[in-house]
């Protein structure tokens, strides 16, 4: 009772994720004598609102630079007018800030690394898919703009945001912000000023006592607090209810046009869908050709073991995409390396499997027990082979973005893409397999 509705879940699952798999819209048209079939399916689309969260998911398929085309950005930072014990911070500000505009330009999947090497400190942007890349560029060579503005004495505090004007304080005049813990515990954001800064901000928040002050940057606003006193000491607080990662994204954003760092492109290199669409198709073949042979070879040396093999493998190369969709994984030419590689560890977990059955139906057990035996005795091989592999995954994918480990956006794809199969072939090989095993299997030898 227990492997039927285990059954009952595999199946569920599996047609869930076969929608997921679907294209945007598929048509479908079959024409059999008075039969006449002539729609198109359309994949479902997610869009609801919850807590005043809007929360959309269309399922496409993200594909990367070297899939679908686009640019690819070397830029050059000039750290000659910022202090040692700041380049760091600066790098990582111009980071933050070229991402912001990125999103802003409407680039989907974008990658944005930073890099050192000796005293050359760069970022490295791709965008996949863009069209308008003189545009682009434009926009991410700019140094950042932070600037302080107020509302006119006749504004409201409810006025819009178009009628904050500039008050001359910019972030030239702003030393550094940083991240530190108040009085409550809470975190919280400092910011001080040279001396040019600190008069101008101490006027400013003396004729704005218990009004808003806007800090823009790019001509975006990134907080708009309110003035609690006048701060003539060249040192203020922005308080809030501020988890740690708000306040540490907070202070970048402020970094950005305190530190402000002049970035040249030297290098652009532009990429045609083209030549992705022929390396697709051309691993898709290759990918096909490979997963036929193994299909067959498992028919062929296995029999109906081989074959219940193969539709646990069908299975989860359907769960596998529909993850990569859901997630989603943006896919490039070594993300799908690592797929067809973790195929291969999904088929390896099936014949270690059958080949403790067989070793255990030999020694004149039950083929029930020696099938039950088989995967619990198995169980220990797989389980070591995929966690090794695994750790490497990890350690390649490097989620803590560890200076001393990769931290190439391809390699990251094929660690992820590795890391997910593997986690997915421990289910379809132990649970599936076994399950389609318990219910259509009855063989009395192997």
């Amino acid at each position: 009772m227990r492997s039927h509705r285990l059954l009952i879940l595999i199946l569920a699952l599996t047609v869930i994720a076969t929608v997921i798999d679907l294209p945007a819209s598929l048509p479908l048209k079959f024409t059999y004598g008075p039969l006449h079939l002539d729609t198109t399916l359309t994949r479902p689309v997610i869009n609801f609102t919850f807590g005043g969260h809007t929360f959309q998911k269309d399922f496409n398929l993200k594909q990367g630079l070297d899939l679908q085309g686009g640019t690819h950005v070397v830029l050059q930072t000039d750290m000659s007018q910022i202090a040692a014990a700041d380049q760091a911070d600066a790098l990582e500000s111009a980071r933050s800030i070229i991402a912001r505009r990125v999103d802003l330009f409407g680039v989907a999947e974008p990658l944005i690394q930073t890099a050192q090497v000796g005293d050359d400190y760069r970022l490295i942007v791709e965008l996949a898919g863009i069209t308008n890349i003189n545009q682009a560029l434009d926009i991410i060579g700019q140094t950042a703009q932070l600037d302080f503005r107020e509302l006119p004495p006749e504004a409201t505090d409810a006025a819009s945001l178009d009628q904050f004007i500039l008050t001359g304080l910019t972030g030239k005049n702003l030393k550094k912000a940083s991240v530190q813990y108040g009085q409550t515990g809470a975190p919280e954001v400092t910011i001080s000023f040279d001396d040019t800064g600190q008069q101008l901000f101490g006027d400013l928040t003396s004729r704005n006592v218990n009004r808003p002050l806007a800090i823009f940057l790019d001509n975006l606003p990134v907080t708009i607090p309110t003035v609690n006193q006048a701060i003539t000491q060249g040192n203020a607080v922005i308080t809030g209810q501020f988890t740690l990662d708000q306040a540490k994204n907070l202070s970048i954003q402020l970094n950005a046009g305190a530190l402000p760092v002049p970035i040249a492109i030297v290098e652009q290199k532009n990429i045609g869908a083209s030549l992705g669409r022929e390396s697709v198709q051309k691993s898709l073949r290759a990918g096909l050709i490979g997963l036929e042979m193994v299909m067959l070879f498992m028919i062929l040396y296995y029999g109906w073991l081989g074959f219940l093999a193969d539709i646990a493998l069908i299975i989860y190369g359907i769960i596998t995409l529909a993850l990569y969709k859901f997630i989603p994984v943006t896919l490039t030419l070594p993300g799908l390396a690592g797929f067809l590689l973790s195929v291969g560890m999904a088929v390896d977990s099936n014949i270690l499997i059958f080949e403790r059955l067989k070793e255990e139906m030999r020694a004149g057990k039950p083929w029930r027990t020696a099938m039950e035996l088989g995967f619990g005795r198995a169980w220990d091989s797989i389980k070591d082979a995929n966690v090794a592999t695994l750790i490497t995954a990890i350690i390649l994918f490097n989620p803590l973005n560890w200076s001393f480990l990769n931290t190439s956006g391809m390699v990251r794809g094929f660690a992820l893409t590795l890391g997910l199969g593997i986690l997915i072939s421990l289910f379809t090989g132990i649970v599936v397999t076994r399950t389609l095993l318990r219910i259509f299997y009855r063989g009395k030898t192997v």
